[in-house]
């Protein structure tokens, strides 16, 4: 549960601090530049050249997922597709109530999932049809165990906050999580550029799309907090799942490439990594894992698209005059990202994050939908942008 008066990790300064621009260039070394520019700078809309609206929200507390399935106050809505084809939407901590601080009783969950079978692209964008676990209407549960422990104590686990989902090919689905220990705030401080701390990342999976089963499949987490596979993102082209990756709480760190074959996805030795040879000067699979890219990412967001375009989604926290959601276009996951596209502005929605991308996506003008989300002392939810790439 964020502090929205604290929240990235401390209140803001009116400085935005280094904006690492990093791309991998041809199968090249990393190239990394830094600059340094304030919240105050006049950055007009031509300049940023702000291309996604807004559709539409779709949770809150005056809509039809709090009177069905009591999911008023809630962030993230990680798309993904489920083995039937239909969309799987996780969400994180969720409240019966518009916000948590709400009187009497909150029913805080996390995870939870809703489902939905319309396209975005409709006139009447996405609605839910039903939720995990529930048959019709009716509270929706965790999908996945959450201690719940508040104490903040050593190894505590505070929330179980989703990373992605994927779908195998045997129709299993796989959850990614994050163990959170704390969230930093006023009356929690972190270190300076830390929005929490997690214990570890770790699996769970169902076989019935319903009941998720946490595994042993951990990342451990480190007592600096910058293991940089805390936050994963996946993408499946075929046999193979890509794990893109970056460290807890926003801050500033690499982001790693890994990819696995779906039938072993479970066993964290099968991992390959995605590595630089400064010797050799060359990129290849099977060496300890090299940052593809480097800034002060918060969630990712990758997929493969149907026409085959790889697109990814993060908050860049530097981005000039606030954070602001981007995106990046590929051929492939080991091939170069394109170049920054502004695709949310903290100007159009002061406070967001996630920036979660469709499946049912596509290249093209107006083809993007990307899930955003909004924690402020008014507002608690999740919208539907339309965007391009």
């Amino acid at each position: 549960m964020k502090d929205p008066v604290n929240w990235i990790s401390n209140p803001r300064s009116g400085r935005l601090g280094g904006i690492a621009v990093s791309v991998l260039l041809g199968g090249a070394a990393l190239v990394s530049c830094t600059t340094e520019r304030t919240v105050e700078e006049s950055v007009s809309a031509d300049a940023l050249n702000l291309p996604a609206i807004v559709k539409k929200r779709v949770t809150g507390a005056d809509l039809d997922t709090a009177r069905r399935w009591e999911v008023a106050g809630t962030d993230l809505g990680i798309p993904y597709r489920l083995e039937n084809g239909s969309i799987g939407y996780l969400f994180g901590d969720t409240f019966r109530t518009p916000f948590p601080s709400s009187p009497g009783d909150t029913a805080w969950r996390s995870p939870v999932m809703l489902r939905s079978n319309d396209d975005p692209w409709a006139p009447d964008g996405i609605r839910f049809d039903s939720a995990a676990k529930v048959w019709g209407d009716g509270r929706a549960p965790e999908v996945v165990f959450n201690a719940h422990d508040t104490s903040r104590a050593l190894g505590a686990e505070f929330t179980v906050i989703p990373n992605d989902g994927v779908s195998l090919p045997d129709n299993r689905q796989i959850i990614s999580y994050m163990s959170i220990n704390t969230w930093y705030d006023n009356e929690h401080p972190g270190p300076p550029g830390q929005g929490w701390k997690t214990n570890y990342a770790g699996l769970a999976f169902s076989d019935n799309g319903n009941d998720f089963v946490r595994t042993g499949t951990h990342w451990e987490n480190n007592g600096a907090n910058d293991d940089p596979f805390q936050m994963q993102t996946f993408a499946r082209d075929g046999d193979w799942i890509y794990v893109f990756s970056v460290r807890a709480g926003r801050q500033f760190g690499p982001m790693m490439l890994q990819k696995v074959h779906w039938t072993q996805i479970l066993d964290r030795d099968a991992y390959i990594g995605w590595g630089y040879d400064f010797d050799r000067k060359t990129w290849a699979w099977g060496r300890p894992c090299t940052p593809i890219l480097e800034g002060r990412f918060g969630e990712p967001s990758v997929r493969r698209l149907d026409d085959r375009t790889w697109a990814m989604a993060y908050l860049n926290v530097d981005f000039p005059g606030g954070p602001s959601i981007v995106t990046r276009t590929a051929t492939g996951p080991d091939k170069p990202w394109s170049g920054e596209s502004l695709q949310v502005h903290w100007s159009q929605e002061p406070y967001l994050y996630g920036g979660f991308i469709h499946p049912r996506s596509r290249a093209g003008f107006g083809n993007l939908h990307i899930m955003v989300s909004k924690w402020t002392t008014d507002r608690y939810d999740v919208t539907q942008w339309v965007g391009s790439l």
